[in-house]
């Protein structure tokens, strides 16, 4: 049996990814948080984005199409950001 390991650290190999990509992961994000594939070194990001590449992902469709919202609202969530003074921060702390 021939295994190509995309990420050495945890052992995941170029078909876990694409069997991830399969199920609807489309970012080396999404592929970390099912496989932790690229959270230790690193060095195998860029190889997973190469395997993702730019194929067809039901988010970045929904994107293209204009539907920004319905593709945010799809499993992530929206964090409402501030503009905070450093004094501010130090106060909340």
């Amino acid at each position: 049996m021939n295994r190509v390991y995309v990420c050495s650290c945890f052992g995941i190999t170029e078909k876990q990814v694409k069997e991830h990509a399969e199920a609807g992961a489309c970012s080396p994000r999404q592929i970390a948080s099912v496989s932790k594939a690229g959270t230790d070194c690193g060095s195998c990001v860029r190889r997973i984005q190469g395997i993702l590449g730019r194929g067809a992902c039901p988010r970045r469709e929904l994107l293209e199409q204009g539907n920004g919202a319905a593709a945010l609202s799809e499993g992530t969530t929206r964090v409402a950001t501030e503009t905070v003074s450093p004094g501010r921060l130090r106060q909340a702390a």
